[in-house]
C-alpha cells in the first residue's frame, strides 16, 4: 500500500481517522474469534455516508481490499481483514437519526451500539427486541451483517425480523437503497433480506431502518434445576407443545453451572445436569397464565427446584446466570472457542450428549449453553491456543459436532456467522448447488472480489 494511496485515504477522512502506524494496526488483527489474526495495510473510521462511498470508489479504483468492522465481537472471523487492505471501521456513524412512534420504526447509524437502542425506544414505551449477548459492546451495522439473534430469539425473532430497510454503500461507491418504512413491499427481489447476514461482502450499511413493536407491560423470569439432562429438553419440547412460546427459555449443562456459580455466585447448584432460564412477557393476565403452566410442565418432568424471582433486581440476578456464562467460561484457560450448532429442537438432549462425549474422546473440556427454545446451542471449548496439539484435538472435536448437526438436520450456524471459521463446512450444509448460487450473488454486487474477500467461500 504506497503512499499516494495513502495520502488519498486521509484527504477522505482526515489525518485523526487514517491509521497505519503498526501500534494501532495491531488492535485491527483479531477479533473475538480466536486463532485467527492478520494485520491490516491501514485502518480508515469515516465519518459519513458521503466519505464512506468516496473510500469504495478509491479502493476499488486501485484493488485495495475493504473488510467492514464494528466493534470486533465477531465469533467467526468475519471482521479480520484476512487478505491484508484497509479495515473500514464505522463506529463514528453512531447517530440514532429516529425513533418514529408514529411508524414504529427507528432509523440509525450502524455504529449505533444495540443496548444504546434498547434504551432510547424503551425511554418511549417501545421495544427492540433482538438482544445478542454481546449487546452492550456490539453495533447494529454488524448484528444486521450477521443477522445476530439472542436471548429473546424464541418469540421474537432475530434481526432480519426487525429490518425494514437499508442503505448500502456497494464496492463501486454507488447508494443502494432497499426497503424503507412500509411493512408490506413485494416489489422485486427481496434485496433487503439477501444483504442480512451477507457478513459484509456485498456491501457496507451506511443506514438502518428497524421495526419497534410495543414494550410488553410485565414480565416474569424463572430459573429451573434439573437433576436429569434428558428431562430439561423434554420440558423444554413440552413447553412449546403446550403453546406456550416464552421470550427466553436458556439452557446450561453442568460444566457452564460450575464456572458460572464460581464467577457469580448466584446460586446455582452444582449437582444437577441443567438448568433452564425462563422469562415470559406480555399482559399481566397472560404472564400470569403462562408462568403457572411452565411450573406445572417443569415438576411433571422432576425438576429439583423452581425460582420464580419476587423483584425486577431478583430477576436481573437470575438472568445473571445465562448472561454471564461466556465470561464465567472463559476465566479457566488462555483461549475459549464459542462455538454455534443449531438443531431441531427434539435432538437438542441427543445433541448435548453428543456434544459431551466427543468432549471426552477428544480429552477436551467443552461447556454448553445457549437457546434451548431455538434449539441454538453454543458449545464452548476451554484451551490453550499455545498448545497444538490440544487446539488441533478441539478442532477435530468440533468438525464431529457439526457434521452430527448437518446429520440431525440443523446447521452449522445460528447466529455467528460462516466468516472465516466456518467455510470450511459450508458445502457440506448448502451443497454444491449452493455454493454456486452464493458465488454467483457475490459476483454481481462485488465483481473485482474487494468487499471481505474470504469470508463464506
Amino acid at each position: 500500500m504506497d503512499q499516494k494511496f495513502i495520502k488519498e485515504l486521509t484527504a477522505i477522512v482526515g489525518n485523526a481517522y487514517t491509521l497505519t502506524d503498526r501500534e494501532s494496526l495491531a488492535c485491527y488483527k483479531y477479533d473475538s474469534t480466536p486463532g485467527l489474526e492478520s494485520l491490516p495495510g491501514a485502518v480508515v473510521l469515516p465519518g459519513s455516508a458521503d466519505e464512506m462511498a468516496r473510500v469504495m470508489v478509491l479502493c476499488s479504483g486501485a484493488g485495495v481490499s475493504v473488510t467492514p468492522r464494528g466493534s470486533g465481537t465477531n465469533l467467526s472471523g468475519g471482521s479480520i481483514a484476512v487478505a491484508g487492505g484497509i479495515v473500514l471501521q464505522t463506529s463514528r456513524l453512531n447517530r440514532i437519526l429516529e425513533a418514529d412512534e408514529e411508524n414504529l420504526t427507528a432509523t440509525v447509524e450502524p455504529g449505533v451500539v444495540t443496548s444504546a437502542l434498547h434504551r432510547e425506544v424503551e425511554a418511549k414505551g417501545l421495544f427492540y427486541p433482538p438482544d445478542p449477548g454481546s449487546m452492550n459492546i456490539s453495533t447494529i451495522g454488524g448484528n444486521v451483517a450477521e443477522n445476530s439473534g439472542g436471548l429473546r430469539g424464541l418469540k421474537y425473532g432475530v434481526t432480519a425480523d426487525y429490518v425494514m430497510g437499508l442503505k448500502t454503500i456497494l464496492p463501486s461507491g454507488e447508494l443502494l437503497k432497499t426497503g424503507g418504512k412500509v411493512v408490506k413491499d413485494v416489489a422485486g427481489y427481496n434485496l433487503n433480506q439477501l444483504l442480512v447476514s451477507s457478513e459484509g461482502t456485498l456491501g457496507i450499511f451506511s443506514e438502518i431502518t428497524v421495526k419497534l413493536i410495543p414494550k410488553p407491560q410485565t414480565k416474569k423470569t424463572m430459573l429451573v434445576h434439573f437433576p436429569v439432562l434428558e428431562q430439561a429438553a423434554l420440558t423444554v419440547s413440552h413447553i412449546i407443545a403446550a403453546r406456550i412460546i416464552p421470550a427466553t427459555l436458556e439452557f446450561l449443562d453442568r460444566v457452564t453451572i460450575k464456572c458460572v456459580e464460581d464467577y457469580a455466585h448466584v446460586g446455582l447448584p452444582l449437582d444437577v445436569d441443567a438448568v433452564l432460564l425462563i422469562e415470559v412477557d406480555g399482559h399481566p393476565a397472560q404472564v400470569d397464565d403462562e408462568a403457572a403452566g411452565i411450573r406445572v410442565i417443569c415438576e411433571r418432568h422432576n425438576c429439583s427446584f423452581f425460582q420464580t424471582a419476587a423483584t425486577a433486581e431478583e430477576a436481573m440476578n437470575l438472568a445473571t446466570a445465562r448472561r454471564v456464562a461466556l465470561s464465567a467460561l472463559a476465566r479457566l484457560r488462555p483461549t475459549t472457542i464459542l462455538e454455534d450448532a443449531t438443531v431441531p429442537r427434539s435432538c437438542i438432549a441427543p445433541m448435548v450428549k453428543l456434544i459431551q462425549e466427543t468432549a471426552r474422546k477428544y480429552k477436551v473440556t467443552i461447556g454448553t449453553f445457549g437457546h434451548a427454545g431455538d434449539g441454538n446451542l453454543h458449545p464452548t471449548c476451554l484451551t490453550d491456543e499455545r498448545d497444538k496439539d490440544e487446539i488441533s484435538r478441539a478442532h477435530q472435536a468440533f468438525s464431529e459436532i457439526f457434521a452430527a448437526t448437518i446429520a440431525m438436520g440443523g446447521t452449522i450456524t445460528g447466529e455467528h456467522g460462516v466468516g472465516m471459521a466456518k467455510k470450511k463446512y459450508l458445502p457440506r450444509l448448502v451443497g454444491d448447488s449452493g455454493i454456486r448460487v452464493m458465488r454467483g450473488i457475490k459476483s454481481v454486487f462485488d465483481p473485482d472480489g474487494i468487499l471481505n474477500p474470504g469470508k463464506i467461500f
